[in-house]
């Protein structure tokens, strides 16, 4: 292997030779002051170009020097955003150091850059965004992508670090505002701020010395405290009853003293299928009604599988319409708004009350309690609860033990409503449409 030296007085020096001896002096870089104006790059919308300012630069251990503002031309708009580089070129073979743009791909990233050791080296500058049908590049458009040259210590931000540093590489983040260097994996904080969490070896625990506190130094002291287990003399309590009421408690029955030896039973009831021994028949005595019947008897003549009792109306006297409850009893129907309150209109929809089924239909025969045979009747016209409830006009239905029973006939004509209501406008509006036809005949 060959040992070359150099320089020295009458000897020729190479190019290269100088390039890697001033590498070595010198990083590659821009020769100001961290983000100064040093060959920055700035758009202006003057147009499809930007310009470089001028300054001074060590590429790779060769100087380039520009002493004016330049302007560098960038490519037509594409049919998707674009990224172009603006970069400083030595070549070497050319003997220069020259301005240029590495126009990126349509849609594509960054482009990569040619940095070759011995051939061309491209030194960035700045990335320009090329946005589709653009006619100027705006300041906002130009991304600064420079680096800039130290001796020893250095000076760069976060995204210009120096590439390919050697261990030990000294500078000043002005990105972090901190001193770091290259430990030869990551850019390392020179002067780390020291947490507790950080230290090594720390004890888990400490053991307090002895000391005191003031009351008004505790936080989170409560205010009042309960007090401890103790006990008082009967005579120091005050406001003490005079009486007493037992407490809850309970006694056998035999240590009761002075129980009756029977006793009446107190009101209740049986269920007729309970009773035992019980007639088939009743001979009915003389006897009369008030008010409504029993419990039971209501119940019985209310159903509508049973015959209805023959009962003509005759008299002078007002008739009412009645509900029967569950219990048996028997109420007017009233509707006056004297009885009423919180009244509101409420929506039926035509359309349910028209799909409704009317149907003819035959009542179950009946079996009594003591086997008599009762026939229902025939050909009843009327409707199928439910259906009714199916067609979402529930609130016509009643309902026994959670189960559909009948119908509420008597607001037939309330749902009728809307439906004569929506008929009549349709004849009021065909009576204006047919007015006004024979007007134009």
């Amino acid at each position: 292997m060959a040992i070359t030296s150099y320089p020295f007085d009458e000897q020729p020096v190479s190019e290269g030779e100088f390039s890697y001896l001033f590498r070595e002096l010198q990083s590659t870089g821009v020769a100001d002051t961290v983000g100064g104006p040093g060959f920055s790059v700035f758009g202006d919308s003057s147009g499809m170009q930007v310009k470089v300012s001028s300054g001074f630069a060590v590429i790779r251990g060769h100087a380039v020097q520009s002493t004016d503002t330049e302007i560098v031309a960038i490519g037509a708009a594409s049919t998707s955003v674009r990224v172009d580089r603006v970069v400083l070129r030595l070549d070497p073979t050319a003997n220069t150091i020259s301005l240029a743009v590495v126009e990126g791909t349509p849609g594509g990233g960054v482009p990569a850059l040619t940095q070759t050791d011995t051939g061309v080296y491209e030194f960035p500058l700045a990335q320009v965004n090329v946005g589709i049908g653009a006619a100027t590049i705006t300041a906002s458009a130009v991304i600064d992508d420079r680096r800039f040259t130290g001796n020893t210590v250095g000076g760069w931000t976060t995204a210009t670090r120096p590439q390919s540093p050697r261990v030990g590489r000294l500078g000043f983040n002005v990105s972090t505002k901190t001193w770091e260097f290259w430990n030869g994996t990551i850019w390392a904080d020179l002067a780390p701020t020291v947490s507790w969490s950080s230290i090594s070896g720390r004890p888990n625990e400490f053991t307090p010395v002895s000391h005191s506190h003031d009351w008004t130094d505790l936080n989170n002291k409560p205010t009042a405290f309960n007090p401890s287990a103790h006990t008082h003399d009967w005579a120091q309590v005050t406001g003490r009853p005079s009486t007493y009421p037992p407490s809850g408690h309970s006694h056998d029955f035999d240590s009761l003293t002075g129980k009756p030896s029977t006793y009446p039973p107190s009101s209740h009831s049986h269920s007729w299928s309970s009773i035992t021994s019980k007639p088939s028949t009743f001979t009915p005595s003389s006897h009369s009604h008030s008010g409504y019947l029993t419990s039971g008897s209501t119940i019985a003549w209310a159903n509508g599988s049973k015959k209805p009792h023959a009962n003509s109306a005759s008299g002078s006297g007002t008739w009412y319409a009645v509900w029967v409850e569950g219990d048996g009893t028997f109420c007017r129907n009233t509707s006056s708004i004297k009885f009423k309150e919180n009244v509101r209109d409420y929506a039926v929809n035509p359309d349910d009350v028209l799909a409704l089924r009317p149907v003819i239909y035959d009542r179950k025969t009946q079996v009594g309690d003591d086997g008599t045979v009762k026939e229902g009747r025939k050909d009843e016209v009327g409707l199928i609860a439910e259906e009714v409830e199916a067609a979402g006009l529930d609130w016509l239905v009643n309902y026994m033990d959670g189960e559909v029973d009948g119908l509420r006939y008597d607001l037939i004509g309330v749902a009728l409503v809307p439906v004569v209501q929506r008929q009549a406008a349709q004849i009021a509006d065909l009576s204006e449409r047919l007015a006004a036809l024979e007007a134009t005949a």
